[in-house]
């Protein structure tokens, strides 16, 4: 088969439009994410609740560089069975469905139409714009398998190289393919770059909240039985000793 070469119009009004369109999409849908997203507070007594916990296991992991005396004075504050942290604070269990809270539910279905809507819109008018162009060819060869999904809307071109890249394959392929370009202008934490189509074994599902009487329960018996040896005991005659 011979050679074939594109017009060079069509990098200029198909190739690098549509590198454009896509990317701009993404940044619209970032900002729109955010104008419509609920802001989400944590409540003052479960934000300490977590720093506690945090203490204590830092406490456990990292006590031995202490004095035995600072070691247990932190100790005596998470532990101590008539005024310690873990022994007088109590917390009612909250621990429901999260999956039967109505707010819940009505933020999983406008993320969903957030993601959704706008890419079948774009996608339907992308397809109907630029439907049946060839944008590029990718700089290695390919099998016939990949065609369905590199050629998308030039099908009937059975005879033409797997390694040709249709108009609205490309599109589909910058949606992924800019993730990076997100993370350069809208940072790491944006919206843009979050996969809009995830298989319904990925979808996520939002957490439960933490039962802080358990955890407080289970922490007081991890730091209770931590056995204090202090790791700079006799440090200077040891330093010595590499020295000389």
């Amino acid at each position: 088969m011979a050679e074939l070469f594109l017009d060079p119009s069509i990098r200029s009004w198909v190739f690098l439009p549509l590198v454009i369109i896509t990317f701009l999409f993404g940044v619209l849908r970032h900002y729109i994410t955010i104008i419509f997203a609920s802001e989400k507070k944590g409540e003052l007594e479960n934000i300490g609740d977590s720093h506690a916990l945090i203490r204590s296991r830092l406490l456990r992991e990292n006590g031995r560089y202490l004095p035995a005396k600072a070691f247990k004075m932190r100790k005596y504050f998470f532990n101590d069975k008539e005024h310690g942290f873990f022994k007088t604070q109590k917390r009612e269990s909250t621990m429901t469905n999260p999956m039967a809270d109505p707010s819940m539910a009505t933020e999983m279905l406008r993320s969903n139409a957030l993601n959704m809507v706008p890419m079948i819109v774009i996608g339907s008018w992308i397809n109907w714009a630029f439907s049946g162009f060839l944008t590029t060819k990718v700089p290695f060869p390919l099998t016939y398998r990949f065609k369905p999904m590199l050629q998308r809307g030039c099908e009937s071109l059975t005879s033409l190289d797997a390694s040709w890249v249709s108009s609205a394959s490309w599109y589909f392929l910058n949606i992924f393919g800019l993730r990076s370009m997100y993370g350069l202008v809208l940072g790491s934490d944006n919206a843009a770059d979050h996969p809009m189509i995830l298989p319904d074994n990925q979808i996520p599902t939002p957490q439960a909240p933490q039962d802080m009487q358990k955890a407080f329960k289970a922490e007081w018996e991890a730091l209770e039985v931590v056995d204090h040896q202090w790791a700079l005991a006799d440090c200077e005659a040891r330093l010595l000793s590499r020295a000389y």
